[in-house]
């Protein structure tokens, strides 16, 4: 099967090379929709790294004549990896401290101690680590407190048996995807949207942290408070009300100790930056404009979210630490997972060879029955085919490979390209039914405590409510927000 996989990349490039060539009679475009045939297969399939099929490009590019190593090697060091980049290190930051422990112990404390409570606080722990730090990150952070919790609602001690568990797990994965969208560093799709979206409309106004969150935000918000309410009615209807004392979860919280110098070094930080963030560029509701900070330089547009993000994370690397060295070392950075970087960069170099050999263009010129759909009934039909084809890949992967054939839709619908690109972003994280859909899925499928006929049946009522939201918050405050 491995070897099927492999094989079956390059033989797909082939055919589709021959039948673009027959169709069109352009070689040009025939050899890019080859590669992109190509490398959607290894990225479906996994039949290799993720990572190394980003690379492809590099190779593939020049020898077929699609672009030259000067065009294609930039892609690889776009300034969204910068932001993402920036982002890891203050995350990093975060975790060497263990600030995040503390947050996310302080959560569940402060709630309460019945499962319904617990359960609200698990959520909220994951829901707001995740929109800082990679959702994956915080999944795994929060696996071990979240099995322990569970552990003391166990029917017989050390049987492994709490009915709690599934929906503590499930609360964990499903916060942590719906967090990691309120923000644009919070998960690789918002990302890999906003580089792409920039390139492809470089007049246009960008999207920035404070756009997304506007419209991000309030989205999460409501989705959590639909995933909660949907697991407690699946879950814990049928259990009786118990309470534990968080024996556990209060002795970790209390060897933590007294917040640390380093600790109120990094919340200062941190708190700079996302306003820093929020306030760069103006700000505009209504009759109602405030002029952004980056105007008091000579040249704001060259100050973007990526600078902002390198230029604290570069604070932390100069300030002194109440013990030995930095906040920020070295040795840090060296966590930092380079296959990301070439994920980000393979999907742009993707992404800029579908533009350029016009690809893109003979798409949309085939895709002239959209016209004939309702806005709405297209975002409902793409939020739909996104949600349930990230299902079956990674949402990282899906986003590469779908976010040019949407621009194509939009231009042959005629359509403002946010109306469906922003949709289609979101639904690529709001996928909860199988555990390869999103990492937290697979981080708690791992786990070996859970069934997967419990997250087929919680994912698939999400997956419904997610589709229902979007599309109502599109065309209603993303309308205003993103000026469509």
């Amino acid at each position: 099967m491995k070897i099927l996989k492999i094989v079956s990349g390059p033989l797909v490039g082939f055919v589709v090379y021959f039948l673009m060539l027959q169709a069109n009679g352009d070689a040009l475009m025939a050899k890019m929709a080859g590669v992109a045939s190509w490398m959607a297969i290894w990225w479906i399939f996994e039949a290799v790294s993720l990572y190394f099929t980003a690379l492809l490009p590099l190779s593939l590019f020049p020898f077929l004549g699609i672009m030259d190593m000067r065009s294609v090697a930039p892609m690889y060091t776009n300034e969204i990896i910068f932001l993402f980049i920036g982002g890891f290190l203050i995350a990093f930051g975060i975790e060497k401290w263990n600030l995040h422990k503390r947050m996310a112990f302080a959560i569940i404390l402060s709630v309460g101690a019945t499962p319904s409570k617990i359960l609200f606080g698990i959520m909220a722990a994951s829901f707001l680590l995740s929109m800082w730090i990679s959702n994956i990150a915080t999944t795994m952070m929060l696996l071990p407190a979240v099995l322990a919790v569970a552990s003391q609602f166990e029917l017989t001690p050390g049987n492994n048996d709490s009915p709690y568990v599934t929906p503590f797990l499930l609360g964990l994965a499903y916060a942590s995807s719906i967090g990691g969208t309120a923000t644009l560093i919070g998960t690789a799709p918002n990302m890999i949207f906003m580089g792409f979206y920039n390139e492809a409309f470089p007049d246009a106004v960008p999207i920035s942290f404070t756009t997304w969150i506007m419209f991000g935000f309030p989205v999460a918000i409501v989705f959590f408070t639909c995933a909660f309410f949907t697991l407690r009615f699946l879950f814990f209807k049928n259990n009786p009300p118990v309470i534990t004392d968080l024996s556990r979860c209060k002795q970790e919280y209390k060897e933590l100790g007294q917040v640390t110098f380093e600790e109120k070094v990094i919340i200062c930080l941190f708190t700079i930056t996302v306003l820093l963030w929020f306030f760069r560029g103006d700000i505009t509701i209504d009759q109602f404009k405030l002029k952004g900070w980056s105007n008091l330089f000579d040249n704001p547009a060259y100050i973007t979210d990526s600078t902002i993000a390198m230029a604290m994370a570069s604070i932390m690397f100069l300030f002194p630490s109440s013990k030995k060295g930095t906040i920020l070392s070295w040795k840090e950075v060296q966590k930092m997972p380079l296959g990301i970087i070439f994920l980000f960069g393979g999907g742009f170099a993707l992404a800029k060879g579908i533009s350029d050999s016009g690809l893109s263009g003979w798409i949309a010129s085939q895709l002239t029955s959209v016209n004939l759909l309702h806005p709405v009934l297209l975002v409902i039909l793409l939020c739909t085919f996104m949600t349930f084809f990230t299902e079956l890949t990674s949402n990282t992967a899906s986003t590469y490979l779908i976010l040019p054939i949407i621009l194509a839709v939009s231009v042959s619908a005629g359509t403002h390209a946010l109306l469906l690109m922003v949709p289609v972003v979101f639904s690529a994280s709001f996928a909860f039914m199988l555990p390869v859909a999103t990492p937290p899925n697979t981080v708690i499928f791992a786990s070996e405590k859970i069934k997967i006929n419990s997250m087929l049946k919680a994912g698939l009522i999400l997956n419904l409510i997610g589709i229902v939201l979007i599309t109502l918050f599109i065309f209603t405050i993303g309308k205003s927000i993103f000026n469509i």
